[in-house]
């Protein structure tokens, strides 16, 4: 029962400050009109949820954390042919990539690679497991309340309306290109892909600065006179609650760092834990009350927000650094080189993580504190 009551503590915690990490990255790729094409509570996978609009909202068959497929984050240059692929398959409403391939007079693989950066951007939907081929079909369309308001206030006729795989007119081939790409990640300028990226980070953040607040402005704490015992409950003003969220920042922003001096490090890493000390960690937070609750959640948020940080990709600080360079050296690194530095950022963390779940069960497995 014990492990039960961890597991679903864990769930919760973890699976929260995740999801609202995600919200970042979800609120900040919208206010810049780019298009989201999911945004599910916990790991991708089979899922249950509601479409509106452009994106799939919904809960995956694990619903740990969370995640928002922000379009047009690929690596790489873009692939050529988009525009005459886009316009051959909207003709079309469905077709495989060899009939893509005949309308472009190109050949097969080019089709394929392009309809499958479409299919990034939310532009084609891709083939399903039903399909014997290779199947694409243009997306389904349905304009919202504001489009047809807009076009109801400047006079013009109400946006059309598409079931998936219709085909459609496209009277103007850049035009509709140029409408999808403004609607991708990559189309942005370097600010506002920064803010996409440092979104989630911020949520974390921010989370934990309100319960900061939360926890000693208002709720308070308890303090024993050292004299008479009494004990009273003491509100911090909202700026002496900022300034203790800000320092408590600090030093987890001092001690990620000690995880690249070597002469620190081994202690830093003996000072960590794996998801079995959360788990173990948010049971006994959860059971000592809403305030221990809140108190421990905010500060796994600032450990998430600041090791997401970190310059190593997959992490957003490490695309951050990607952004950063591709600004500075107009170059645009590959996808095959964002790949390499992913495998060896995930190759680090699964390091540390091997060394801290050995110590977590020797901690709280077998009961060896030393």
């Amino acid at each position: 029962m014990d492990i039960l009551i961890m597991i679903v503590c864990a769930v919760i915690s973890i699976g929260f400050l995740v999801f609202i990490h995600e919200g970042g990255h979800y609120l900040a790729a919208r206010a810049f009109g780019v298009r989201v094409t999911e945004f599910m509570l916990g790991l991708p996978g089979p899922s249950i949820g509601f479409t509106k609009g452009e994106t799939r909202y919904g809960v995956t068959a694990v619903p740990l954390g969370g995640y928002a497929k922000v379009c047009g984050m690929e690596a790489g240059p873009l692939q050529p042919h988009l525009q005459e692929v886009l316009a051959s398959l909207y003709r079309r409403g469905t077709a495989n990539m060899e009939d893509v391939a005949r309308d472009c007079g190109i050949s097969d693989d080019e089709a394929y690679n392009a309809l499958e950066e479409l299919v990034e951007w939310g532009s084609v939907i891709g083939p399903s497991k039903a399909d014997q081929y290779n199947t694409y079909r243009a997306p389904r369309v349905t304009p919202g309340k504001r489009a047809l308001k807009k076009a109801a206030a400047a006079g013009l006729p109400a946006p059309a309306s598409y079931e998936l795989g219709q085909a459609r007119e496209v009277a103007d081939p850049h035009a509709l290109y140029e409408s999808e790409y403004r609607q991708q990640y990559r189309s942005l300028p370097f600010w506002k892909r920064s803010v996409i990226l440092l979104a989630g980070i911020f949520m974390n953040l921010l989370f934990a600065m309100l319960v900061f607040i939360i926890v000693f402005s208002i709720i308070g704490f308890q303090v024993q006179h050292p004299e008479t015992g009494e004990i009273t409950t003491i509100h911090a003003s909202v700026l002496q609650a900022l300034q203790a969220g800000f320092m408590y920042i600090g030093m987890v922003i001092q001690a990620v760092v000690g995880l690249f001096n070597p002469a620190t490090a081994a202690q830093t890493v003996s000072d960590s834990t794996s998801i079995v000390g959360i788990a173990v960690m948010s049971k006994d937070y959860f059971q000592a009350g809403l305030v221990e609750a809140l108190e421990f959640m905010a500060m796994i948020s600032v450990s998430l927000g600041i090791m997401n940080l970190l310059p190593i990709p997959p992490l957003d600080g490490g695309r951050f650094v990607v952004e950063i360079f591709q600004k500075g050296t107009r170059k645009t690194v590959s996808q095959k080189a964002m790949n390499y530095m992913s495998l060896a950022g995930m190759a680090l963390f699964l390091g540390f993580f091997v060394i801290m779940l050995n110590q977590d069960i020797q901690r709280f497995v077998f009961g060896n504190w030393g």
